[in-house]
């Protein structure tokens, strides 16, 4: 029978055993240092020869030690970033390949080399009120943007269950955001006291929630992100024109939210959705990345795949930014390979319908 001490984890007396490990050789080649400076008649010696084979042995100590030191050191930077990148794994989660008749390819990039996960963000979902999706940006990249990241994605993971009307999924998220600005500025102004006025005055996030009901309607809420691209054989187009809502954070969002419909997703079309890293991304010569030409060329004149855009459009924007852009990037590609959506009578094809909010 096994038994396990009450109230003791169980790897909690692998950490001092470990630590006693990494003490112990050191001590052993300090003692073998010492006891050679003081017993052996070699080092009592001030001949030339001595002197040679003294500073040997020392040299031979100082190297075996500092050898020590780095691989304990890199165990315990491959242990955190494994841990880290565990949580942060948790935080951006990988996306599956279909929900609910969508064929879906994503991908991100930190512009942190220290962090797998950035400033920007991204989930599908599928609800009773059809596949509901986030992108968004959060101001600033890396480390620094990853709470920022967790509020935004938390909220919408709950909210789009709860609510009914995407406006209310976007209120939702705009309350987490403020109360995590405020909990934010408490804990890095203490001293403070009461809650701040204005917590932070300079965080903001751009959000766009898109849902694409069962019969492929396409319905879209925009805070200061950039349009999605939809995506069918030799065409690469803008959904729609119309002029966003400001960025969540700077400016209260208006007290009538209705989502802007932008016609429908038909079977073997795709929706393009990216952030703000991506066109901004400049290479040597300080030109901006051609994301509608490269968006182009991905697509070609065959069916619209996926994985084939996202690798296209990736490997071409890592090219012409050097190998590693300078702010963070996401791309999530979402095909339609539902069998029933129908085009109404009288709607051209890539109709969309613009309209202000």
């Amino acid at each position: 029978m096994i038994r396990i001490k009450a109230g003791v984890p169980r790897g909690a007396g692998r950490l001092p055993l470990r630590r006693v490990l990494a003490l112990g050789l050191p001590a052993v080649w300090g003692a073998m240092a010492i006891t050679y400076k003081l017993a052996c008649p070699l080092a009592q010696q001030n001949g030339l020869g001595a002197r040679i084979g003294s500073s040997a042995v020392f040299f031979a100590v100082g190297t075996g030690l500092i050898l020590h030191v780095r691989h304990v050191m890199l165990r315990e930077l491959r242990e955190v970033r494994q841990v880290a990148g565990a949580a942060q794994s948790v935080l951006l989660r990988p996306l599956p390949p279909r929900i609910d008749g969508l064929n879906i390819a994503a991908a991100q990039l930190s512009a942190d080399r220290c962090a797998a996960v950035g400033g920007d963000l991204y989930e599908v979902i599928a609800t009773e009120h059809g596949v509901r999706v986030v992108m968004g940006d959060v101001r600033g990249h890396g480390l620094s943007a990853i709470g920022t990241v967790a509020a935004v994605l938390g909220s919408f993971r709950e909210a789009v269950h709860d609510e009914a009307e995407l406006g209310s999924v976007l209120r939702r998220l705009e309350r987490a955001l403020a109360r995590h600005l405020r909990e934010r500025a408490r804990a890095e102004h203490p001293s403070a006291g009461a809650e701040p006025d204005n917590p932070v005055a300079e965080e903001f996030v751009t959000v766009l929630l898109l849902e694409i009901q069962r019969d492929g309607e396409v319905r879209v809420l925009n805070c200061g992100h950039p349009w999605p691209y939809l995506l069918g054989p030799a065409r690469a187009e803008l959904l729609t024109r119309a002029e966003p809502l400001p960025p969540l954070g700077p400016f209260p969002l208006p007290a009538e939210l209705s989502a802007l419909p932008c016609g429908r997703l038909l079977p073997g079309e795709a929706l393009f959705l990216h952030t703000d890293g991506v066109e901004d991304a400049r290479d040597g010569r300080g030109r901006f990345f051609p994301l509608p030409a490269a968006l182009a060329e991905a697509v070609g004149a065959g069916p619209v795949s996926p994985q084939s855009v996202l690798r296209a459009v990736f490997t071409r924007l890592l090219r012409h930014a050097g190998g590693r852009p300078t702010d963070d990037v996401a791309l999530l590609v979402l095909r339609n390979d539902r069998r029933h959506a129908v085009r109404p009578a009288g709607e051209p094809v890539g109709h969309r319908v613009p309209r202000r909010f």
